[in-house]
């Protein structure tokens, strides 16, 4: 006789016995103890745990995989996994360990399974399959797997079976390589066709689907622009399913397609379906009219579409009251919705004064975002708002707090805001606090390079910050293995010295070392290479603490001179060099380093008559001031300077404006010998 189910559930956790019959040949015996099984763990995470640790999932991997057996057994197993796949992320960590994933799509692809098996094993899979740290290369592996699924998703088969194929092939686009999989695989015009149903349920997993596959890859999006499904084009399709008469989760998947589309690189920004269409869309998602998970998602869509065009963040910034929508959704109590809003006014105010303006003024901005700095909620993932990397999957990072950093950096790129609200409120307090302990190399990268604005010369927190002590910070930052943020700690480093006192420019070089500039005028990435020159020139860039500065390390400022100058670089690069030889020969008065340089001397030679304009004006100018002071020419006229210059004079123009302007800076030079 049949156990009652709530002896089931004792006889699951307690019972040795129940799970010996479940290990029976006896098949009658085997069926009853699974079916009550199967009642247990319903709903019940804690019998689903209790399962799990008594060692049944293999008996019932066994018992699915074993075709001799009774259909009905196979189906109640099947269900069962289906269950478990529901319940905690350790319980499917378990699942996965027993290689579950490769069993149900080893039923799923066999032709001869039976349609309802084959469908519970499908809802199993698209289950399990939701979890980041989920096999999805069992399904790449082979792009005939992918083929099959679309295979049953037919138009013939259960709409259930659709709704489970097009939800598997939502998370298996991680990758470049993985979307371009699906696109071999012709997914692109099945969900075309899901697309263009009357049913939500098909419609939504198939846009997101699309969004993924597009997601920063343009060959994907170019093949999405060009396919048409029934005579109609996708992006047309697209643009259809934005009409307010739609359901709310199809228009927000839709404007993400478009927007993915527009990022990639496949539609233009000011493309009438981006500008009259998606923009304003996303713009009345934002408004409190919806509910809070759909406004969050659709400030940071778009955020990210109006991210890099100044042109669309002004047109956001006027849509549908959006500014006024973004300060009520950064008070709502969620996570994701502050996490949207801040990213959201980051994206706004990226280029536009006026627009950060606007934003700043909005009643208590200021302190929501210092309060979002404080935020230590776990991170929060907009579902292929952003790429689901590796190191994102491993990595906790409280997304609120690293938006509120964003915006910051979009507000600090004003200058009166650095001066007045920045100061105000001790903005760089509580960013310097975020580097203490160990900061995400995302948050980092973020943090230091607002910090890099706030140590403008004209900011007030410029002084604060370097008895707090910046310096160090920063020089340590250079040493760090990731280029953006070397390039931050020698921007920052940059900023500090313009114009600053002998003392902070002496600080920096003693805490900075001569050693650590050679390491990054030979750094691998051009743009650090770049701002350390900026450093030198901020260093040198005044009489007194040239002199000083070149009493004290002459040889190490000419050697990294002399580094740039020899190395393999981009004329932009070595004609910041040439600045800096200008600079000292400008400014040094007791000693002709340049003139006792022969490598220098060679090098300005040869750049007076090479056939590029930013070395032969680098060149000239480092000549006139070396002629501005006397007892020189002789020694110009005999390292063949002077007859360059004259060379140079004389040269058939190729840039005729160039050309009349650096004839006339030559013009002024004295070419006779001294006496």
């Amino acid at each position: 006789m049949a156990l009652e189910p709530f002896a089931c559930f004792m006889d699951v956790e307690n019972s040795r016995s129940y799970i010996d019959e479940l290990y029976s040949d006896d098949i009658y015996k085997c069926q009853e103890a699974i079916v009550c099984l199967k009642n247990a763990v319903i709903g019940s995470n804690k019998k689903k745990g209790s399962v799990i640790s008594q060692g049944i999932v293999p008996r019932l991997i066994s018992l699915l995989r074993d075709d001799t057996k009774d259909p009905s057994l196979q189906l109640d197993a099947a269900i069962v996994i289906g269950s478990l796949a529901k319940g905690t992320e350790s319980q499917v960590h378990s699942l996965i360990y027993y290689e579950t994933v490769q069993v149900l799509l080893n039923i799923v692809l066999n032709p001869g399974t039976d349609r309802r098996l084959m469908e519970t094993c499908l809802g199993a899979l698209k289950t399990i399959l939701q979890y980041p740290f989920a096999p999805i290369e069992l399904l790449h592996c082979n792009i005939g797997n992918l083929v099959r699924l679309i295979q049953l998703a037919s138009p013939s088969s259960s709409i259930q079976c659709q709704v489970y194929v097009a939800n598997i092939f939502v998370p298996l686009c991680h990758s470049s390589h993985q979307q371009k999989n699906l696109c071999q695989a012709n997914v692109i015009p099945f969900l075309a066709r899901l697309m263009t149903t009357q049913h939500t349920i098909l419609q939504v997993p198939a846009l997101k689907c699309l969004a993924a596959m597009c997601f920063t890859n343009k060959y994907v999006s170019d093949i999405v622009c060009m396919t048409c499904h029934e005579e109609r084009s996708i992006l047309d399709i697209l643009t259809g399913l934005l009409s307010r008469t739609r359901d709310v989760q199809i228009q927000l998947s839709a404007s993400r397609c478009l927007t993915y589309l527009h990022r990639s690189g496949s539609l233009r920004a000011d493309d009438y379906r981006i500008v009259y269409k998606t923009l304003p869309s996303l713009a009345r998602l934002c408004s409190e009219d919806f509910d809070e998970e759909t406004r969050a998602t659709a400030a940071e869509t778009l955020a990210y579409l109006a991210e890099i065009d100044s042109e669309l963040q002004r047109l956001a910034a006027i849509s549908n009251h959006l500014i006024c929508s973004l300060a009520n959704l950064i008070r709502c109590p969620s996570p994701l919705s502050r996490q949207g809003a801040f990213r959201c006014f980051a994206s706004l105010a990226a280029n536009d004064e006026d627009i950060r303006k606007r934003i700043i003024e909005m009643d208590g901005l200021m302190e929501e975002v210092l309060n979002g700095l404080k935020d230590t909620c776990p991170e929060v993932r907009t579902p292929q708002i952003q790429p689901t990397h590796s190191l994102n999957r491993l990595q906790s990072i409280p997304k609120v707090r690293l938006s509120a950093v964003r915006c910051l950096h979009s507000l600090s790129r004003s200058v009166q805001l650095l001066r007045t609200t920045f100061q105000d409120h001790s903005v760089w307090r509580p960013l310097m606090d975020l580097l203490v302990g160990e900061p995400s190399l995302e948050l980092l990268t973020v943090v230091t390079s607002t910090i890099c604005n706030l140590l403008l010369e004209f900011s007030p927190a410029k002084e604060p910050m370097l008895d707090s002590g910046a310096v160090e910070m920063l020089c340590e930052l250079t040493k760090h293995s990731d280029p953006a943020l070397r390039l931050n700690g020698s921007w920052a480093l940059m900023n500090m010295a313009f114009q600053a006192e002998q003392k902070v420019k002496s600080k920096i070089i003693d805490t900075l070392g001569t050693d650590r500039i050679f390491q990054l005028l030979s750094d691998s990435d051009e743009r650090v290479i770049m701002k350390t020159l900026g450093l030198l020139r901020n260093l040198l860039s005044n009489t007194l603490h040239i002199e000083i500065i070149m009493s004290e390390h002459s040889s190490e400022v000419l050697r990294a001179v002399n580094l740039v100058l020899d190395g393999p670089h981009p004329p932009e690069v070595k004609e910041q060099a040439l600045i800096i030889i200008s600079n000292i020969t400008a400014g040094a008065r007791d000693k002709d380093y340049v003139m006792e340089d022969e490598n220098i001397i060679k090098k300005i030679r040869e750049f007076l008559v090479v056939s590029d304009n930013k070395l032969q004006m680098g060149a000239v100018f480092v000549v006139r001031n070396l002629m501005e002071k006397g007892g020189r020419q002789k020694m110009l006229r005999e390292s063949g300077i002077l007859e360059n210059l004259e060379q140079l004079l004389h040269m058939t123009p190729r840039d005729s404006q160039f050309y009349e302007d650096i004839r006339q800076e030559i013009l002024r030079f004295d070419f006779s010998d001294d006496h």
